[in-house]
This record gives structure tokens, C-alpha cells and sequence, in this order.
């Protein structure tokens, strides 16, 4: 873990989910490793939750290797890959040539059938603190010079982006007293299907504590622009990542959250997470004592910034294999996102397919309507990034479909069927859980009873008993205070052993929450489609239209783009499917409008009004 000490988030965890789904590895050694686990967004519903952990890096890397290393037919050969072994390409494929191996700095040789590359911020990296720069991947190592030049002689499209990380700080330094504490979720969730729980208790794990920036943080950051290199230079970083001086130069006279995270059950160090910086060291440690909590903190570790190449992902197929070198695949920061979790997203699928190759098979994708993995690969290989591309779940048209909870009913059968990377026990599990699920919901279709009844059984709930018709127990199930124990206390024939297990219970409540809201989504998707070629107006000032909903990200790529269609507008990079259906709603109400007042009669006195407005106007 060579940057922050987590796994998941909004949307991020969705990413877990999927890949746990397809038996990859890191939901199930965080799940071994986490200090603290928590499932954010709860106050919306469980198709944006995101499940978190804060993890421990050692314990982590321990668990990692001892997975890796007793993998069956598995080698590990350490060293650092400077240059491809290419030869003729396979007549009947695509590509200028084929990959049969790496060339490592040592001068030795490794030869394969196919090679996936994963190269992090190693091509051409560059660390910068301050006005210094060195080369480097990250602090300590070396960077992937050779690599990156082989990569450009062969005719990829190279890019440039940038990343920073926080300084690290002395555990023993910080005034927790005076901080808001964040406890962990009791129970705890674990991101793998196959774990009933985590394997530390609630009450063992460590909390986190939130302070935040202040006038004076911000005073530092604006005197010192001229001594921070980073900060003036054009390459792109993350957006919704940014280093605390593009925080302050973004949003001028504002507090900035800072969570003070831990770095493991025996590590002395703080991550201050929010608080990525690329300011000399003596700055920093001046700005970090400005911070409430914080006023006798000792660094540690300066925080830094980091630049590296990328390749641009429309160079690759959604299986993630190059256009230009056959059986050579990219997953990572190399195709321009950011984040763990889009990392092993990719890493499992271009894994699965540069198995796929060598045996000659059609290749494994997963679309955007099966998982957030699907939208992750399409976003990069059809509209690219000139921004580290980061998950959230406005990126997916279909997210009341591709939940956290339903991942391996989505994915795990795919896996076991077509690629064979999924193992015995997760296969049976998931076709126990979907078997249980359909029979579950069966059963509360099943049982009906007036609302009077049911308001007896169920005092709690909000339920109106002037209803006429029967309730079927999946429409109580509805009841925001209604869940499977009362359901299950209520008529404990025949539900009590769908409550035996605390995952069916809660997907048995999510199915029924989601059940008429799925049909209202599948019109959305329609009405988008029906509308593709409705025309914009050329007029619209996107930064300023206050009568839609647009995130300020979007509103900057429709005013830069000026698409003339809906379509068009969709099909920008970073404009999310939500922002259609809410530009295409404010396209349609205003028609109407203008419709509905060009056939108002024209009298005398609307004339002069119409004038009047028209005047105002000019």
C-alpha cells in the first residue's frame, strides 16, 4: 500500500465487491488486516453505500504475501522490468507486433505467453517537494525510465499526470482530546462474500479523528505558492483528490476536513488524510502545527507530490489488451485512473484475459449494465482521461441494479462458468444465496394481510390501515422502520430462518426496497435513449444555469465541449448519466414552456409585455 491506509469508499467499494465477486484477492485480506470498518453513506440507500476500512499496512503486506506465496503454480521473480521482448504478430489479431516477455534492469530475461503491465507512477516518475524534484516512482524507489521510453517508441499516445501524499505524523504528538472521534460500524461489514465477519471485534479496532484546516493553513499555502513547484505546473491531478493547496486556491476562505487516520494497530503514524501537500518540508511542519490537535505534531515523513506517464485507454480493448502490441495488457495508472480498488478492478480483469489469450479463448468483459467494473473499462477505452479517473456512483447508469450487495449474483456464476477463476466454495455460496434470496421473496409475496393486521403485528410501523387491498409482507418489508427480525417476530412462520443469516436478512430488505424503484430507472434509461438527438440550445451557459442540477465538474466540460445534442453531451468524458437525465428534463420543461407560450393569443397588452421582456433581455 504506497499511499493512503484504506480500501473502499463510495463507489470504491462497489469496485471491492465486484472483484471479491470474481475471487480476487484484496477484499479478503482487508478483511484479515482492517483496524477499523466503517459503510459510509448510510443515510442514502444501499445502492450508493460504500463500504470502508482503514488498514494495517504491515499486517496487510503479511497477509498479501502469504496468499501470494502459497498459490499453487504460482512463481514470484522479483525485479524491475526495463524493456518488452517483442516479436512477429499473430496474423489472424490486430497489432504491429507481440509481446513474448520483459527484459528486467539486470539484463536477464523472462519469457511469457502473455504480460500485463501494472506500472503505478513508476513510468518516467518524478517526486517533487518544494522546488526540488528527483526521480522516483515514490519515496525510495526508482523510477521505470526504459519501460516508458520502449512504450513510446512503439507509438503510444503518452500522457503526463500527477498524485501527492500527505506527510506522515508522530502518533504520540497528537491531542486526540480535543478532536471529534469517529468510531467504527458494530456490527462490522467484510467486503468478501465468503466472511461472515472481519476478523478483529468492534470494540478492538481503532478509531479516527477529524480536525480541520483554519485562516492560517490557508495563509501559508498563498505565501508560499512561489516555493511550490507542483502546484504551477500544468499536469492534471486528481479532482476529487486535491493536494490542500489546490483546496485553498479552489475554495478560498473555507475549513477543510483533515481525518487523522491510523496507520496500524503497532505503527506510530498518523495519516492526515485531506491534507496531501507538496510545500518545502519546513512549511509543512509550520502549516501541520497551525491545525487544532495538531499544535505539538511531529513529522515524521514530508508529504509529496508525484508526476508520471500514462498511456491513453482508448489504446486498449475492453478486455484491456493493447491495440498496438498483441497479448501485452495494461491495468492501473497506466490507463489514467486512480485508487486502489480501479487498480485490482483492472488487474482482475486483465489477469483473467491474459490467461484467456494463451489458452485462445474469446475474451472476458463485463458490460456497464453487470457491474461497475463494465462502466470503469468503457469509460477508459471509449471516452479516455486527461484527469485521473476516479469510480463514483454517478458514473453508472444502472446503480440500483449494481449494488454492493448483489456483486456476486452479477458476477461469481460468470466467473465459475465462463473463466473458471472463481473457486468451489464461493460458487456454492453464491448459488446458496441466490436460491435463498428467490425463495425469500417468494415467500413474502406470499403472505398477505389487511393493513389493520399488519399495524397489530407491527405496531412500529408507519403502516395506514384506511387501505382496502391486502399487504403483502414484501410491501411492509418496504417500511424504512420495517426489517426481517420484526418482519420475521411478526409472523415467525415462515420467516424466522431467513434471519438466521445477517446477509440474506439485509438483502432480502434491499430487494424489497428496490422493487417498483428498478422499473422507474429502466424508463430513465428510455427516455435517454429515445431523446439522443435532442437538440441543445446554442445559448446555454452552462456555468451559470441554475435551474438544473450539474455538478460543477460537468458544468466545466459542457461549457468547454458545447455539445449540440443530448447524445453528444453524453458522450463527453466526465458527464455523468445522472446530468443527462437532468440536462435532458431542463431541455424538455423549457420546449414546453416556449411551446405552451407560443400559443397564448396574442393581445395587445402581451405584445407590450412580450416587448417589454425582450428588451430587458438585450
Amino acid at each position: 500500500m504506497s499511499c493512503n491506509p484504506s480500501f473502499g469508499g463510495i463507489g470504491k467499494g462497489h469496485l471491492m465487491r465486484e472483484v471479491d465477486a470474481l475471487d480476487g484477492l484484496c477484499s479478503r485480506i482487508c478483511d484479515q488486516s482492517g483496524v477499523h470498518y466503517k459503510v459510509l453513506n448510510r443515510r442514502k440507500g444501499p445502492a450508493v453505500w460504500g463500504l470502508r476500512a482503514q488498514i494495517d499496512r504491515k499486517l496487510y503486506k503479511q497477509n498479501m504475501q502469504k496468499e501470494i506465496l502459497n498459490t499453487p503454480l504460482l512463481a514470484v521473480q522479483e525485479g524491475a522490468v526495463e524493456d518488452l521482448i517483442l516479436k512477429e504478430p499473430e496474423p489472424e489479431h490486430t497489432g504491429k507486433c507481440r509481446v513474448s516477455g520483459v527484459v528486467l534492469a539486470d539484463g536477464s530475461t523472462v519469457h511469457a505467453e502473455s504480460v500485463v503491465l501494472t506500472t503505478g507512477t513508476f513510468l518516467r516518475g518524478v517526486i517533487v517537494i518544494g522546488l526540488e524534484t528527483h526521480p522516483a516512482g515514490r519515496l525510495g524507489d526508482q523510477p521505470s525510465i526504459g519501460l516508458a521510453q520502449t512504450l513510446e517508441k512503439l507509438g503510444f499516445v503518452v500522457g503526463r499526470l500527477k498524485t501527492g501524499t500527505p506527510p506522515r505524523i508522530a502518533k504520540e504528538s497528537v491531542n486526540f482530546s480535543i478532536l471529534k472521534k469517529q468510531t467504527p460500524d458494530n456490527p462490522s461489514i467484510p467486503f468478501s462474500f465468503i466472511n461472515e465477519t472481519v476478523w478483529i471485534k468492534p470494540e478492538d479496532q481503532l478509531p479516527c479523528y477529524l480536525t480541520h484546516t483554519n485562516p492560517r493553513v490557508d495563509e501559508i499555502v498563498l505565501e508560499n505558492l512561489h516555493l511550490n513547484s507542483h502546484v504551477k505546473e500544468t499536469t492534471r491531478g486528481p479532482r476529487y483528490c486535491p493536494s490542500i493547496e489546490s483546496k485553498v486556491l479552489r475554495f478560498p476562505n473555507r475549513l477543510h476536513q483533515v481525518w487523522l487516520e491510523p496507520e496500524g494497530m503497532d505503527s506510530d503514524l498518523i495519516y492526515p488524510q485531506g491534507l496531501s501537500v507538496t510545500l518545502p518540508a519546513e512549511l509543512q511542519e509550520k502549516m501541520i502545527t497551525c491545525i487544532k490537535g495538531l499544535e505539538k505534531a511531529k513529522m515524521i515523513q514530508p508529504g509529496y507530490g508525484v508526476q508520471y506517464d500514462y498511456l491513453d485507454p482508448r489504446q486498449i480493448t475492453p478486455s484491456l489488451e493493447t491495440h498496438l502490441v498483441q497479448r501485452l495488457f495494461f491495468a492501473g495508472q497506466i490507463n489514467g485512473t486512480t485508487g486502489y480498488e480501479e487498480a485490482a478492478a483492472q488487474g482482475v480483469i486483465a489477469g483473467i484475459n491474459a490467461s484467456l489469450r494463451v489458452k485462445r479463448k474469446p475474451p472476458f468483459v463485463v458490460s456497464r449494465t453487470e457491474g461497475y467494473i463494465g462502466v470503469l473499462i468503457d469509460d477508459l477505452t471509449t471516452l479516455g482521461t486527461n484527469e485521473p479517473y476516479r469510480m463514483f456512483t454517478s458514473r453508472a447508469e444502472f446503480r440500483l441494479s449494481l449494488r454492493p450487495d448483489n456483486a456476486d449474483s452479477r458476477l461469481t456464476f460468470r466467473g465459475y462458468k465462463e473463466v473458471g477463476c472463481v473457486s468451489q466454495q464461493r460458487y456454492e455460496r453464491a448459488s446458496w444465496m441466490k436460491s435463498s434470496l428467490e425463495e425469500g421473496i417468494s415467500v413474502l409475496k406470499s403472505i398477505e394481510f389487511s393493513s389493520s393486521k399488519w399495524k397489530k403485528l407491527i405496531p412500529e410501523a408507519s403502516i395506514s390501515i384506511g387501505k382496502s387491498l391486502p399487504l403483502r409482507a414484501l410491501d411492509v418489508l418496504k417500511y424504512e422502520e420495517v426489517d426481517m427480525k420484526l418482519l420475521a417476530k411478526a409472523v415467525p412462520e415462515p420467516l424466522k430462518k431467513y434471519i438466521k443469516c445477517r446477509e440474506l436478512a439485509e438483502r432480502l430488505k434491499i430487494e424489497a426496497t428496490y422493487e417498483s424503484v428498478l422499473l422507474h430507472q429502466q424508463q430513465e434509461i428510455k427516455e435517454v435513449q429515445q431523446d439522443e438527438a435532442l437538440q441543445l440550445p446554442k445559448d446555454l451557459d452552462y456555468l451559470t444555469l441554475r435551474d438544473v442540477s450539474l455538478s460543477y465538474e460537468v458544468r466545466e466540460k459542457l461549457h468547454f465541449s458545447r455539445p449540440e445534442t443530448i447524445g453528444a453531451a453524453s458522450r463527453i468524458p466526465g458527464v455523468t448519466p445522472a446530468a443527462i437525465i437532468n440536462l435532458l428534463r431542463f431541455v424538455k420543461t423549457t420546449q414546453q414552456r416556449q411551446m405552451a407560450m407560443n400559443e397564448l393569443p396574442k393581445t395587445d397588452q402581451s405584445l407590450c409585455d412580450t416587448d417589454r421582456l425582450e428588451e430587458r433581455q438585450l
